[in-house]
């Protein structure tokens, strides 16, 4: 028996790799043709397969739940996703265009802050955010750029076309699980990579390691680069250790570094202190350094922030830079695109409601039954409201947080996401939800990411494709349809 795709229904949603007439689209149809060609215990034993993989590389993330700390395999469907080459070069193009707009805004602030002289955005937005850095104030980083590595959330919706859905631009992970994706993949579905169409991704921890180097204050041949982890418990461990081991970085903690009399800073060895050239930190800004920020902090290390402000270190991303991280900024990129880069936005934000309005407020209130509250600064998919998926408590409670703060609310529509075919158990193929997450490098030059790290929303008919919130992953395909 195999799988019968005429019985496959996307239920009016735009399905990244079947038609509304039940055949492949362009860039899936290699690979729909041949799961079709394999008997459903062929398929399974691919499944299987996959999870003994994922066991056997110890592909896992942490959950933080009221009982405690769960490790948890890497949840992942065999069955990819599929993006035609010529829409990614759009997207990309978008990526690029946004984040260099990004990093010009994040500079300005700490800067002349010309952007709300102008009018572009309210004064009282950057005075209100919890991500601004009086701190970094006057610092200038090398290129002007603040936000080094930047995970933009991207959707399809309507007819297939992508909207940025947010920018996460503080510490975004999730870029690890992308590239073991695929490599999972590839032994599941050897067949289908004997050709060139599937363009690779396996150039990201090199393309990081030039883009990290770049950045160095001392100009030698092999800076030294190393990963900063708050430590094993951390839900993003198994990203740090493994993007610090394919880079050949030194993964650390706090307690490994100090700032010499000097203010540069080392790292402790059997042979003795060896200066550090570059951070990549995977802490948020509060707990990087007791001495400038949370004083309890036992993650950081003490000076940190001095050598950086003087130029002895370079950290990314730089601090301060999750002020443009904020779902109330989001709503003001289109017009900081247009206001810095004299461009039109070739992305779309989703439709943003600001709280903050009065008049767009009173909208909200009215609709929470059928709009995604979401707060500011919060990430996972933590302290939502999806309206219709919602009761008239959860409404109840969000409209009373809203009142009480409406600074840090936006809202928008419920969007029809995309779906994609998923093997939900033996044989069972459905449409799931999901989002795309590319990763885009900036220092001397950019660098976007083919694809990135697909999530899907494994419950049905659920929105939420956060791996904390019960979602899943697959691989993402950018199909080169002029190769084939």
């Amino acid at each position: 028996m195999k799988v019968n795709w005429k019985e496959y229904d996307s239920n009016d949603f735009f399905d990244e790799l079947i038609t509304e007439s039940q055949e492949p689209r362009a860039p899936s149809k290699k690979l729909v043709n041949y799961l079709s060609s394999l008997e459903v215990d062929e398929l399974e034993k691919r499944r299987l397969m996959a999870e003994a993989t994922i066991q056997e590389m110890g592909v896992s993330f942490t959950v933080y739940t009221e009982e405690g700390n769960i490790d948890r395999a890497w949840p992942f469907d065999i069955i990819p996703r599929t993006i035609s080459a010529a829409d990614w070069k759009i997207a990309e193009a978008g990526l690029k265009q946004r984040l260099t707009a990004l990093n010009l805004f994040i500079n300005d602030l700490y800067h002349d802050q010309n952007v709300i002289k102008d009018g572009i955005i309210p004064e009282h937005i950057i005075k209100d955010s919890k991500n601004f850095r009086p701190e970094c104030v006057g610092i200038s980083p090398p290129f002007g750029v603040w936000a080094h590595i930047c995970g933009t959330d991207l959707v399809r919706a309507g007819e297939g076309q992508f909207y940025v859905l947010e920018d996460n631009l503080r510490v975004p992970s999730g870029v690890s699980y992308m590239l073991e994706n695929r490599a999972i993949t590839k032994r599941v579905l050897p067949e289908l990579f004997e050709n060139d169409t599937i363009l690779p991704i396996d150039d990201y921890t090199s393309k990081l390691f030039d883009m990290l180097a770049a950045l160095s204050p001392r100009n030698i041949e092999v800076p030294e680069i190393v990963v900063l982890t708050p430590g094993i418990f951390n839900s993003a461990y198994f990203e740090h250790a493994f993007l610090a081991q394919q880079m050949g970085a030194e993964l650390v903690e706090g307690s490994d570094l100090f700032v010499g009399d000097d203010d540069c800073v080392y790292m402790k060895t059997i042979a003795g202190p060896e200066r550090v050239d570059v951070i990549y930190r995977r802490i948020d800004d509060l707990f990087i350094d007791p001495e400038a920020f949370d004083p309890n902090s036992v993650l950081g290390v003490p000076g940190l922030m001095r050598a950086w402000q003087k130029g002895n270190v370079a950290l990314a991303n730089a601090p301060g830079a999750g002020v443009a991280d904020d779902k109330v900024v989001y709503a003001y990129v289109p017009e900081i695109i247009k206001y810095y880069l004299n461009e039109e936005p070739i992305l779309a934000n989703v439709e943003t409601f600001l709280c903050d309005d009065p008049e767009q407020r009173e909208y909200v209130l009215d609709n929470l039954d059928k709009l995604v509250i979401k707060p500011a600064n919060e990430s996972g998919g933590y302290g939502m409201l999806v309206g219709p998926h919602s009761t008239k408590k959860d409404q109840a409670l969000f409209a009373d947080l809203i009142k009480s703060n409406p600074r840090n609310y936006i809202a928008q529509p419920t969007l029809k996401l995309s779906t994609s075919p998923t093997l939900i158990s033996k044989g069972v193929i459905e449409p799931r939800h999901l989002d795309l997450r590319p990763f885009i490098l900036q220092s001397k030059d950019t660098y976007v990411t083919t694809g990135g790290l697909t999530r899907v929303a494994m419950k049905k008919g659920s929105l939420v494709v956060n791996s904390s919130q019960g979602g899943g992953s697959k691989d993402t395909w950018i199909v080169d349809l002029e190769a084939e």
